[in-house]
């Protein structure tokens, strides 16, 4: 089945149907539909066939409106049940105009009288609506809003909330909230008034009137997704309750009862498919590969540094994963330079040494060859046979690498997705490494998998995790932390510099660069935007090449250059022939030049806090500190009250070299969606929930449906039937769960 989820912001998401990809109306919130036509009860499948009402044939729709609730996405009286408002106007201190008072949140109820628009000079205007509620005026005024003059009419019945204010001889309302009564004059019922997301040709008071006709003529249709014994256990409003309440709150109570019905909901299925995902792995068998004093002995032989306490406490966790007969599924995160290479050759090692074969997939090429790099020094002296596979292999490469994966003559190989592709088997697959597991989907990660036998998976990321996000997007991991730096691992300083100020920077830069080390200069963009704000590299180049820096060697590197060409300019950094390489974010991730200590940012209000620390993780790798220069324009001092949020978060990472604080401070300043896109990711985005507003809901639903599932594994009893259909419907394609049970 398929159907439409609408979160608060009123945005109708199609969702697509698991098996056919064809999109279809929605049903009802808790997707409740039998299984099979053929085996429905006849008064369910009458309310099924109902709910598919078209808008068009729903009371008092008229084919010309019905065609305007489609660009919304509203194609059924169902879909008008789960138009969710967006937000809602307070009426509940209405109050006739004498007896408003001032600075406080109140509403008038009246009639328009007289509408009028007068220029003050200099290009600005003002609106102004008088109101009368019969007896007494109240003037309300929009200051350059010109186009609110076509919106009133007199004789126009119109509710004014807003802080009123006593001017002269009357009450006056600046830029109020408006609600337009319609023709009957009718006083919406209860406190709370629904505003919904609109197109053009609806009014609110027209959309409120689709909805109620549907919530009236339609919510007694709807199947309850939750047993009642669930529904009784966890305080949740029943679905036909929490509909009516969600579009027609009498109280604020029943508001935010009708919405933590739906908010639990979402983030309970969300968590059913991420427990039965955790339970139906944990269920296949994987090679037993227990680190034995001797493997250990022979591994440890070839590091020649000491490892942290905290790698040797994730070594020690991945060893006892990897001991155990059924699939590791953990996740491995750390900070910039903490070292998780190390643990992840480790657990290779641990694999090679049972004979058997392990795999390191890093997202680009660039990445794929310094892992490369990395494990042919580390591993000179030891009898591993490795490979790198990429797409940029000649055919004939490609076949030899593959022949030898194949029959086993390779015990590690190294490459990006080129890995996963259909012609990539392998003889003996123990152990799959995933670097930067948040630029690969959900599926991506279970692609080396076959059904008759699971290698262990350790999947990395140097972006901390807010713990919110750990439940959702990876909350079917074990997860390892590494929180401290390896030794001799050297500051970064930080700065904003501000334009008065790049002229000296710039001699800084150059004066680095004159004793022999090298530079980053990163930018936003790739071309130039006539629509964006911000620097392009092919522009940064040219201006440093003819002005700052034009005594240099300088490089340019980006992701839409050919990989040839990536990788030769990469090697020419990496081996000191160029000495500033002019970037995008193409080495936001794992580039080693230990040689490079300055790094300088423009554009970087356009990044976010924890993509701005990976960046900064460029420099400071060697015996060298490393200084990062983030350019920023001008600041308007006397403007307190207008203070700019994208400078404060730039001042928050100056202050900051901890990625985790960073991180959950860009998780609370710009939402879980900019630090793992959830279309990259592979998980549909949530509709009505905030992982951010909704952390204690999270926790809540989280433990409920581990409980269930270890009550009920793949939800088989008939009470759950209703929920498992609604996860798979939504989730069962995007985690890999489709044929659960």
């Amino acid at each position: 089945m398929a159907a439409y989820n609408v979160p608060m912001d009123g945005i109708p998401h199609p969702i697509r149907d698991e098996e056919t990809g064809d999109r279809a109306p929605r049903i009802a919130a808790d997707d409740a539909t039998p299984e099979s036509p053929s085996l429905a009860e006849p008064e369910t499948d009458r309310a099924r066939h109902l709910l598919f009402t078209p808008v068009e044939q729903v009371r008092g729709i008229d084919p010309g409106r019905a065609g305007r609730l489609h660009r919304l996405g509203l194609h059924t009286a169902s879909d008008l049940l789960f138009h969710f408002p967006r937000d809602y106007q307070d009426l509940s201190d209405e109050r006739s105009i004498v007896d408003l008072e001032e600075e406080k949140l109140q509403s008038v109820c009246g009639e328009v009288v007289e509408v009028a628009a007068r220029s003050t000079g200099f290009g600005k205007s003002q609106v102004r609506v008088l109101l009368s509620d019969g007896t007494h005026y109240l003037r309300a005024i929009w200051f350059n809003q010109p186009f609110m003059q076509r919106k009133f009419s007199q004789g126009q019945r119109v509710i004014f909330s807003a802080k009123p204010r006593f001017r002269g001889s009357v009450w006056q309302m600046s830029h109020p909230r408006v609600t337009w009564l319609g023709d009957d004059s009718e006083r919406p019922e209860g406190d709370l008034l629904p505003l919904y997301s609109l197109t053009e040709g609806i009014s609110q008071y027209q959309m409120r009137r689709c909805v109620r006709t549907a919530v009236e003529d339609y919510t007694d249709l709807l199947e309850e997704v939750f047993p009642p014994v669930l529904l009784e256990r966890l305080e949740l409003l029943p679905l036909r309750e929490a509909v009516r309440l969600i579009h027609q709150p009498m109280d604020a109570d029943g508001l935010v009862r009708a919405r933590r019905r739906f908010i639990f909901q979402e983030l309970f299925v969300l968590q059913l498919a991420l427990s039965v995902r955790r339970d139906r792995f944990q269920q296949l068998t994987a090679p037993s590969l227990p680190a034995t004093a001797k493997i250990n002995a022979r591994i440890r032989r070839l590091l020649p540094f000491e490892l942290t306490a905290s790698q040797e406490r994730a070594i020690g966790e991945v060893a006892a994963d990897m001991a155990l007969d059924r699939p590791m599924n953990r996740l491995l995160q750390g900070d910039v330079g903490s070292g998780k290479t190390v643990v992840a050759l480790y657990a290779m090692l641990v694999a090679v040494a049972h004979r058997w074969q392990a795999v390191l997939m890093a997202p680009t090429e660039i990445l794929a060859r310094q892992h490369a790099r990395t494990l042919k020094n580390l591993l000179e002296a030891s009898r591993v046979r490795y490979a790198l596979l990429t797409g940029g292999l000649s055919q004939g490469e490609r076949r030899e690498i593959l022949a030898n994966l194949a029959e086993g003559r390779l015990d590690l190989a190294i490459g990006t997705q080129a890995i996963i592709q259909s012609d990539v088997t392998f003889g003996r697959l123990g152990l799959v490494v995933i670097d930067e597991q948040h630029k690969f989907g959900v599926r991506q990660r279970a692609a080396l998998r076959d059904s008759d036998n699971s290698p262990h998976y350790l999947v990395m990321t140097a972006t901390p995790i807010p713990r919110t996000m750990s439940m959702t997007l990876f909350g079917d991991l074990d997860i390892s932390t590494l929180s401290e730096l390896p030794r001799g691992r050297q500051p970064v300083n930080t700065y904003l510099v501000a334009p008065e100020r790049q002229g000296r920077w710039w001699a800084f830069v150059r004066d680095r660069l004159r004793e022999g080390r090298q530079a980053y200069v990163i930018v936003p963009l790739v071309d130039e935007s006539e629509t964006i704000d911000a620097p392009s590299v092919a522009e940064a180049f040219e201006q440093l090449t003819n002005g700052e820096l034009e005594a240099f060697r300088l490089g340019i590197l980006h992701g839409r250059m050919p990989s040839a060409e990536k990788d030769q300019t990469m090697l020419d950094f990496v081996e000191g022939r160029t000495q500033v390489l002019v970037s995008t974010t193409v080495v936001e991730v794992g580039v080693d030049v230990p040689n490079a200590t300055v790094m300088t940012v423009a554009g970087a209000e356009r990044f976010g806090l924890s993509q701005l620390h990976q960046l900064r993780g460029r420099i400071g790798r060697g015996i060298h500190p490393g200084f990062c220069g983030v350019l920023v324009g001008e600041t308007d001092e006397s403007a307190e009250e207008t203070r700019d949020p994208a400078r404060e978060r730039l001042e928050s990472f100056a202050a900051s070299t901890d990625g985790f604080a960073l991180a959950e401070l860009d998780f609370q300043l710009r939402g879980p969606g900019d630090l793992f896109g959830t279309q990259q990711h592979g998980l549909p985005p949530l509709r009505i929930a905030n992982l951010l507003r909704d952390r204690e809901l999270l926790s809540e639903a989280r433990r409920e449906a581990q409980l269930l599932v270890a009550a009920d594994p793949g939800l088989k009893h008939a009470d759950h039937a209703r929920l498992r259909r609604q996860m798979l419907t939504r989730y069962g394609r995007a985690l890999d769960i489709s044929d659960v049970g």
